[in-house]
């Protein structure tokens, strides 16, 4: 599809923003007076597509710190493309500083987003996210308002170090964490770390969170190719910003809007690549979140399918063995990886290049076959994640085969079940605490209405006397998430959730739980008899909430397994929203 004037199919007139500027009536009167106001002439909207920029930044945002000088880029990009750009903030839902998570506030981004988008004189939008919970959000947002929209990512920091050594954020805070609690380094070892795991903005640079769900994001099309994967201190993403600015004036222009990108088979990309990237558990949530929002049926069961076919290439932390996001990019990037599983691609999926998938790829080179592996030599022989279910989980759960010690994915042991976080981590640390290896260390009453928001507690923290004994790794089991950066053999996002009083809620400490990740099965051995007069004695807890947003949280939220958007904001909830009435 041509760029520029040429592929204009639109007339001014019928731009969005025209309903506001451009009546001879006393409302639009006042719309042209108020532009003036700020010192705009009317040659710098007339006739022109105005264009939101839906920036994330804010000053408890290390993630997003260069967005604040970023938008001049993208803004600067706009008007070479003679657009008129208009910044709107939007929160940030910075990972390291909100609690009690930010999968609380993920759908709260996302009403603001379509409200944002819907309530302003606007025709097309710049979204700039990166950090977890931003991209999925604003995507979500942009989609149920369906403008032309195109998704900047914040993209990954530098590789951290300390002592000569390559620090991952997140996978090595885990690490280095249990090695000061088993004594194997000093406080004064652990400061070293502290300031040099981080060591300038952007994302984390393991395949974490944020990383999956930024290529998440170009997969199904919504980034210019390669984006996805440049440095956030990179000078290519200066330009990737200003590239971006200039694209979107085009979209409008040629009403290449998200529902016209966001087909099945583009989320179907999405589950494929997230797969061979080594992806963060989170994953699953958002994808099933954002596709249905697009109106698509996608479930774990999707999931479960691509992760038989397509195995994990991307040899990059916590799934991989030593390498990080910066890495990757000199590899080839995200081109270079989804040109080596193109067989497993829909390549005639449209982008917001104008161009298929398939034309985005083409050509792209991967640099180091040993970070960006061929099919032939994957860092493991099937995908980042898989499904489990059984009557522990009816509705399913989820596991990181890639990151765990291989010798959990067929294990049995007796329950140790916490019912809280402070509960857990007061008995962790105890070096008489009766608990071997074998056993399972459970957190319930931690998934979406429990936590409350789900939080990323499922990395449940090794107890100390394990440590102390040389173990790093046991199964753990919990409703909860946990960081992408994380590893370990957790089954994590269990539903239905323990406090609605899902299975998970009826299991005592030295109860037999048994996984068999091969079968995709997970059970606990207890008989249904037995199970059946635990239900009888069960009692709901208290709500976590009683005002405020929290109460709107938790009357709406869906499961894990129905990527815990809320139930309101589905596409086939009610009559489509109109355009804002203007008297």
């Amino acid at each position: 599809m041509p760029d520029g004037p040429q592929a204009r199919r639109r007339e001014p007139a019928s731009l969005r923003s025209a309903r506001w500027f451009g009546p001879a009536d006393l409302r639009s009167f006042g719309h042209r007076s108020r532009a003036m106001q700020m010192g705009y002439a009317p040659e710098e909207w007339t006739g022109k597509p105005v264009i939101a920029i839906l920036n994330t930044w804010s000053d408890l945002q290390p993630c997003h710190a260069h967005f604040k000088h970023r938008v001049d880029d993208v803004k600067r990009g706009i008007l070479m493309a003679g657009g008129f750009p208009v910044e709107l903030p939007a929160i940030s839902v910075s990972e390291s500083f909100v609690k009690p998570t930010t999968m609380l506030y993920r759908n709260m981004l996302a009403m603001e987003t379509e409200e944002l988008l819907r309530s302003h004189p606007v025709d097309g939008a710049v979204l700039m996210g990166g950090c977890d919970k931003s991209t999925p959000g604003l995507l979500l947002g942009a989609t149920s308002m369906n403008l032309p929209a195109i998704y900047i990512p914040a993209g990954p920091m530098l590789r951290g170090n300390w002592q000569g050594k390559v620090l991952g954020s997140g996978s090595d805070s885990w690490k280095y964490w249990d090695e000061l609690r088993a004594g194997k380094i000093t406080d004064q070892d652990w400061l070293g770390i502290e300031g040099g795991i981080a060591r300038s903005y952007g994302t984390c640079m393991t395949m974490g969170t944020a990383s999956t769900m930024t290529a998440i994001a170009e997969a199904v099309g919504m980034v210019l190719p390669g984006g996805s994967s440049i440095p956030a201190a990179d000078a290519g993403h200066i330009r990737l910003c200003s590239e971006s600015g200039r694209r979107i004036v085009d979209m409008v222009w040629e009403d290449l809007t998200p529902q016209r990108i966001q087909t099945r088979e583009a989320y179907e990309n999405a589950i494929a690549v997230a797969m061979a990237m080594g992806c963060s558990t989170n994953a699953i949530i958002h994808l099933i979140a954002m596709a249905r929002r697009a109106g698509h049926a996608v479930g774990l069961d999707d999931f479960e399918r691509y992760s038989r076919i397509v195995p994990v290439i991307g040899n990059v932390r916590p799934s991989g063995n030593a390498y990080l996001m910066e890495d990757f990019f000199y590899a080839g990037g995200i081109r270079a990886l989804m040109n080596e599983i193109r067989e497993h691609l829909h390549l005639d999926c449209l982008t917001v290049s104008g161009r298929t998938l398939g034309e985005a790829i083409d050509g792209a080179k991967v640099y180091n076959a040993d970070v960006i592996r061929p099919l032939s030599n994957p860092v493991y022989g099937q995908g980042s994640l898989a499904v489990l279910k059984g009557n522990l989980a009816p509705s399913g759960c989820v596991i990181k085969p890639a990151a765990m010690d291989q010798r959990f994915l067929k294990h049995s042991g007796p329950a140790l079940v916490f019912d809280d976080y402070p509960s857990l981590k007061a008995a962790i640390d105890d070096e008489n605490l009766d608990v071997t290896a074998d056993h399972v260390l459970v957190l319930r009453n931690a998934g979406p209405q429990g936590g409350p928001g789900m939080p990323e507690w499922g990395m449940l923290p090794m107890p100390k006397k394990l440590l102390k004994e040389g173990h790093r790794d046991m199964l753990r089991l919990s409703d909860a998430r946990m960081s992408g950066t994380s590893y370990g053999a957790c089954v994590l996002h269990v539903a239905p959730e323990s406090f609605i009083g899902g299975p998970l809620a009826l299991l005592r400490t030295g109860d037999i739980v048994s996984i068999d990740v091969e079968a995709r099965a997970i059970r606990m051995e207890v008989p249904d008899e037995e199970l059946e007069r635990r239900r009888a004695a069960w009692t709901p807890p208290a709500p976590r909430y009683e005002r405020g947003y929290g109460v709107m949280f938790s009357r709406h939220i869906q499961q894990a397994d129905e990527g815990c958007d809320f139930d309101f904001l589905r596409t086939e909830y009610g009559a489509p929203v109109p355009e804002p009435a203007i008297y």
